[in-house]
Formats: C-alpha cells, sequence, structure tokens
C-alpha cells in the first residue's frame, strides 16, 4: 500500500497550528489569569508552575508543528530523498541507493495538489526523473528522460535514435566475463553520457517508433531490458513530475546490514 507522506505532513502542520491558535486565542489568557490570581493568593511556584503550563496537546503542537513546517517547505519546494526499490535504473543505481531528489529545477509545485506554481524549467532528454506514471498515479518512479515534447523516438536493435540522429554507444564489457549475459555499454543522449545494460540474449520491445506528445515525456529505464517504462504504460504528463534525480548520498542494502557511502555522488 502506498503512503501518501506529504498529505500526511500537510495535515500534521495544520492540525497543530489550529491547536496552538485556538489555545491562544482562547484559552491560554485564561490560564495566565489564573496563575495571576494564584499569585495573589500567595500560592507557591510549584503550584503556579501547574496553572500555567500548557495543556499536553499544546505543548506538542508548540514543540513539533514548527519543525515539521520546515521538513514540509524543504520536501515539497527544495530537496527530498528517496531509496530506490527496483533494478530498471542499474547500471545508473542500484537497489538500496538512496537518492536526493531536486524539487525546483522543474517548477515548484503545492504539495499534495501537485499544481505547479512557479514555472522555473522543464526536463530535458537525459535527466534522471522521478515521477507518478499513468498507471500508478500515487507510486513514485524513476527512469531517464528520453525524449521530450516533439521528439520522434525510434529503438532499434537495442539502439536509439532521437529525431532520426542515433544515440552513440560504446561497449565497455561483456559480463560475466568467462560467460557473458548481458552488456554494459556507454550511451550518449545530446549532452549526456551514461552506462546502459542489455540483455544479450533478450529482444525485448525492440524497435518501435513514437512521437512524444506536447506537455509528455518518454522515459527509459537504464537497465534496458529489464524496466517496466514508457514502452509499456505510455508517455508521462507534466502534471506528473515529482523532480529531478541529483546525487546518491547513501546505499543501504537492508536493515540487517551497514549502511555504505562508496556510492554516494551526482547522478549522471
Amino acid at each position: 500500500m502506498d503512503i501518501n507522506f506529504p498529505l500526511i505532513m500537510v495535515v500534521a502542520v495544520f492540525a497543530g497550528a489550529i491547536i496552538w491558535i485556538v489555545d491562544a486565542l482562547l484559552f491560554a489568557s485564561k490560564r495566565q489569569q489564573r496563575v495571576a490570581d494564584a499569585k495573589a493568593a500567595g500560592a507557591n511556584e510549584d503550584t503556579l508552575y501547574k496553572l500555567g503550563a500548557d495543556p499536553v496537546p499544546v505543548e506538542y503542537a508548540k514543540s513539533f508543528t514548527p519543525v515539521l513546517a520546515i521538513v514540509l517547505v524543504v520536501r515539497s519546494f527544495m530537496y527530498e530523498p528517496f531509496q530506490i526499490p527496483s533494478t530498471s535504473m542499474v547500471p545508473t543505481l542500484a537497489v538500496g541507493d538512496f537518492i536526493l531528489v531536486n524539487k525546483y529545477d522543474y517548477g515548484l509545485r503545492l504539495p499534495v495538489l501537485r499544481n505547479k506554481v512557479v514555472d522555473v524549467g522543464q526536463p530535458e532528454r537525459g535527466d534522471v526523473m522521478v515521477f507518478f506514471p499513468p498507471h500508478k498515479p500515487t507510486t513514485y518512479f524513476i527512469k531517464r528522460v528520453i525524449g521530450v515534447p516533439g521528439d520522434i523516438i525510434e529503438y532499434r536493435n537495442k539502439v536509439l535514435y532521437i529525431n532520426g540522429e542515433q544515440a552513440e554507444q560504446t561497449l565497455l564489457a561483456r559480463l560475466p566475463v568467462n560467460n557473458p549475459e548481458y552488456s554494459l555499454l556507454e550511451e550518449q543522449l545530446g549532452e549526456v553520457t551514461h552506462d546502459i545494460r542489455t540483455v544479450d540474449a533478450r529482444r525485448f520491445r525492440d524497435n518501435f517508433r513514437v512521437e512524444v506528445r506536447p506537455g509528455h515525456y518518454f522515459m527509459m529505464g537504464d537497465n534496458r531490458d529489464n524496466s517496466s517504462d514508457s514502452r509499456v504504460w505510455g508517455q508521462v504528463p507534466e502534471s506528473a513530475i515529482v523532480g529531478k534525480a541529483v546525487a546518491v548520498w547513501m546505499h543501504w542494502d537492508n536493515f540487517f546490514s551497514l549502511p555504505s557511502f562508496s556510492r554516494a555522488g551526482s547522478i549522471e
């Protein structure tokens, strides 16, 4: 089951703010008056403290609401962390990678509603992008931008052609060495150079041609023969964009292993 964390954060911040404001308007002055009356009657410090203390919900609201509000702003408009759950972006990203996603490069969006309020920029060919795919509009996916609006995308014999121009590929290795099963290649996608992986024995979804619709993006995984992407569920609308994946900051295989920072660095 998908957890709508932004919605939880928004509800928590608003609930805390409402508790804080209602208390300030209706109840705080009454507590202060009780303290003043008790002090005039000669009450001791312990009694005065108890009379003036905030109720538990108000105390929690004052303590946690500012922190949650800061976290909400950072996650919604600056950077948000994600963990890679699948092998679809191998070799660029591995299962267990923790990444940072830039939330402002593609424009500022309201949390939960996802409406763009400030237009900063648009995805570019070669970007690694987080988004909500058409078939699972509440689940985060991460793939590489292959085509932008108006592009003609062709895929023939595991080679990309963008608007008739071949994306150059350079073979780096065939692995495993003693019994090769897949190829590791370097691909030039516009100004972006990145690695991809193909399975030698598989001709998976080869040979297609598609035009990217206005306001949409064609996405593919770097693990080309093991990726559910726009070849399967179609193009991604601009309204479904979350942000640009910019860096790996930690790798953690599972709960019983130690985190590693050996993979930390920018995402190409």
